[in-house]
């Protein structure tokens, strides 16, 4: 599909290969749905190992002369990127609605993360500058260059078709490397649609890809000898995979994986703030995001208060189609996730926690097939029962009783993820204290969903990231590339006879 063609209900996915969209050879498929039908609005390819080594071939020719290009006019190449995307950034939110079932707005926002990215990866020129000493010892002079690494890859998420492939494809682009993306095949449409632009910015053939596919083309990617890197985004145990196999072919990995975030909630909090936080950060997105707030962990007597708030806005959450003006959450991506999410709020009624507010079995008017939850809401949940301890990727929100700010500090701390987490009080040394004791990668304080900026960059602790670095800002720009040192001296310097000794500054 090219950059300025209309989204149509019908048109299938194949790959972008060189340059060129091309149909699947492999003849695998699989089905794309409509989430707020329930209806295939498309079927998209999925590429098998031949697919996979052809766009790595691709990549592998564009390397050098793209490598070889002056920061500086691969910037100017990105930022005529970033201009089509502000021009066409309501096209690429229809489609990620249509597709993930997000609410158009929240499509918007996502878009918006994403185009910030690239704004950041055109100040490429200024990131790469190296370190330089004259005379470093007498007659010598010590620099280093960042310089890329090659073809990397990256596999990311359906929850954020646009904005998580900007975590990494604008930054590995901008520093000299070529770059194939596997993007989910659930909402596969965005990448397309993105490398048009790519094209119509004037990036040269090859030096971006995409293969659509499943667990086929990741494995070939990991295992591919040309692919120097992978980025990867979604669960803790395709990270953990990620990670294992990326060492075993002597890779370079940074995959970000699942999680569990809480808010802890302090006596002294705003109660209407810390309600408007917990609806929008639990069920934004049907609770489809990393940095969901699952968790609300109420400390003191704030718990008796709050309930009764949030079970009333639980109830009435505007859930419709998510193009419509009005909506405050969209449908759950597939069927399969659905009844997944359902099973889940089954088990905690099983398990003992206190179900306030059942979204199960919501029926939206005109969409009777769709897939769609409502909000869900569970007080006196304890961290023995599964729905604490294991990520539930829906609009479910859990409520952990806690007597005071130790002890909701060790529960935050005591848990395996530590991706995202929020404390809403007006104490300046309670917040100090969380924001220095919380064992977790990011940070809210009164902020709910605390994403990082594009130049600051995102990632979590403890099994919700495997691997050295964050994505994307400074740290993305360290993963893409190596350090070289270059140390110099000219003859006339140069002292006559060999030196045995290790040399040292003189």
């Amino acid at each position: 599909m090219g950059a300025t063609e209309s989204f149509t209900s019908t048109l299938d996915i194949g790959h972008h290969v060189g340059g060129r969209d091309v149909p699947g050879a492999s003849g695998r498929r699989q089905a794309v749905y409509n989430p707020a039908t329930g209806a295939v609005a498309r079927h998209v390819a999925l590429a098998d190992v031949s697919e996979v080594d052809a766009a790595v071939a691709a990549a592998k020719k564009a390397f050098p002369a793209w490598a070889d290009t002056p920061p500086i006019r691969r910037a100017r190449v990105l930022n005529k990127f970033l201009g089509l995307m502000n021009e066409h950034r309501d096209t690429l939110a229809a489609m990620i609605t249509a597709e993930h079932g997000k609410v158009f707005s929240d499509a918007q926002g996502e878009v918006s993360r994403g185009i910030d990215i690239i704004e950041f990866a055109c100040g490429i020129p200024q990131l790469l500058k190296g370190d330089y000493t004259d005379q470093v010892s007498t007659g010598i002079d010590n620099w280093t260059m960042r310089q890329p690494l090659g073809v990397v890859a990256g596999v990311t998420p359906f929850n954020f078709p646009c904005m998580v492939p900007c975590w990494m494809f604008p930054v590995a682009l901008a520093t000299g490397n070529t770059f194939v993306l596997k993007p989910s095949e659930r909402d596969p449409s965005a990448a397309i649609f993105m490398a048009g632009l790519l094209r119509e910015a004037g990036l040269p053939d090859g030096v971006f890809n995409v293969v659509q596919g499943d667990k086929v083309a990741v494995d070939a990617l990991i295992e591919h000898r040309d692919v120097k890197a992978v980025s990867f985004v979604g669960s803790t145990p395709i990270a953990h995979y990620i990670q294992e196999r990326c060492a075993h072919f002597g890779k370079r990995v940074q995959a970000l994986g699942g999680a569990k975030n809480h808010m802890v909630v302090m006596p002294d909090a705003d109660l209407e703030q810390t309600v408007d936080a917990l609806v929008g950060a639990g069920y934004g997105s049907a609770g489809e995001r990393c940095m969901a707030i699952s968790v609300a962990v109420l400390v003191g007597d704030v718990g008796d208060r709050l309930i009764p708030l949030l079970a009333e806005r639980a109830r009435t959450l505007k859930v419709k189609n998510g193009m419509e003006a009005d909506a405050e959450m969209g449908p759950i991506v597939t069927k399969q996730a659905l009844e997944r999410i359902e099973g889940y709020i089954g088990l905690g009624v099983e398990e003992g926690a206190q179900l306030v507010v059942d979204g199960r079995g919501l029926k939206v008017p005109g969409h009777e097939d769709g897939f769609f939850t409502g909000g869900t809401l569970f007080d006196h949940v304890t961290p023995a029962m599964r729905i604490y301890k294991e990520e539930i990727f829906g609009p479910v929100l859990s409520c952990v009783r806690a007597k005071d700010f130790a002890e909701a500090v060790q529960l935050v701390n005591d848990h395996e993820f530590g991706n995202g987490v929020a404390c809403y009080t007006r104490d300046g040394h309670i917040a100090r204290e969380f924001a220095r004791r919380i064992e977790v990668g990011m940070v809210g304080i009164n902020v709910p969903i605390p994403v990082p900026m594009a130049w600051h960059g995102f990632g979590g602790w403890k099994r919700s990231l495997f691997g050295d670095t964050h994505a994307y800002g400074e740290e993305g720009v360290r993963f893409y590339t190596k350090q070289k040192s270059v140390m110099q001296r000219w003859a006339e310097s140069t002292a006559k006879g060999a030196e045995f000794a290790m040399p040292t500054a003189k």
